[in-house]
């Protein structure tokens, strides 16, 4: 799924790069600001684990996202919307079709649970016998649960850059591209090895991305935006436990879909 959405992306900005201008997309000093949805990809990835009494390496881990299944409930109630896998956007031309933007990208991740992968180093005494002759381990509940769902928080800042394709009326349907960088701040959800997890927000690494995407505005006041974005993220500080001595570090490239809507208007 990662390569093909790098691939789309690529053929997306070449289209957008040859496109003739029509107007502006957006003017110097509109603001805008946008909510919605996305799904995730992530590549495998190693994660170490460090405490006072174990230290080893799972090789080629898997995991996948975790949307939530759609109910009004979770997706518009005001107490229950960051619960799905969400988007929050805000943005400030400082030229025509240039903007600046601020945003949190709220993703899920979730190791695959069973899955059988390669581990190096020592495990916690007593769990010895979970680790099989050839330095091969099976993730079952009572080894390790790893998750990033109370949010895999992607904080980041990004330059777009937009482009109009088209225009009649009250329509306006404008082509992006962009990039950006920022923090990583999970609340990480890890049982492991009879440990109590740790369950609070904490600042574990930074990230790096780029994105293409559609957007389609009605009457310059509302429009609705589809975007696909790579990116790069490292977590050297992700606690696991309640003692501050224990860290896993990973780093993993990811995908994401988003679908979002908002308003913009001009100062």
């Amino acid at each position: 799924m990662i390569h093909r959405a790098i691939l789309i992306t690529f053929l997306f900005v070449q289209s957008l790069v040859g496109f003739s201008q029509t107007e502006p997309a957006y003017k110097k000093g509109t603001f805008y600001a946008f909510w919605g949805w996305n799904r995730g990809a992530y590549t495998n990835s190693d994660i170490h684990f460090k405490g006072n009494d174990y230290n080893f390496t799972l090789r080629d881990v898997k995991a996948a996202d975790r949307q939530t299944k759609f109910s009004f409930k979770d997706y518009f109630r005001i107490d229950r919307i960051t619960i799905p896998q969400t988007n929050l956007r805000v943005g400030y031309f400082i030229k025509d079709n240039l903007a600046i933007t601020l945003g949190v990208d709220h993703m899920k991740y979730v190791m695959d649970q069973d899955q059988t992968v390669d581990i190096d180093g020592y495990v916690k005494p007593g769990y010895e016998s979970h680790v099989n002759a050839d330095n091969s381990i099976k993730l079952a509940d009572d080894f390790l649960q790893f998750e990033h769902t109370d949010g895999l928080n992607y904080i980041n800042s990004e330059i777009e850059y937009y482009k109009n394709f088209y225009t009649n009326g009250i329509l306006k349907v404008n082509g992006l591209i962009g990039g950006g960088a920022g923090i990583l701040l999970p609340r990480s959800n890890v049982t492991m090895m009879g440990n109590e997890r740790h369950d609070a927000f904490h600042l574990a690494g930074f990230g790096l991305s780029a994105k293409g995407g559609l957007d389609v505005n009605l009457w310059n006041l509302f429009f609705l935006r589809s975007e696909i974005k790579e990116g790069y993220i490292n977590m050297p500080s992700i606690r696991t436990t309640k003692s501050p001595d224990d860290k896993a570090h990973q780093a993993f490239w990811f995908a994401e879909w988003t679908y979002t809507f908002g308003f913009n208007w001009h100062f």
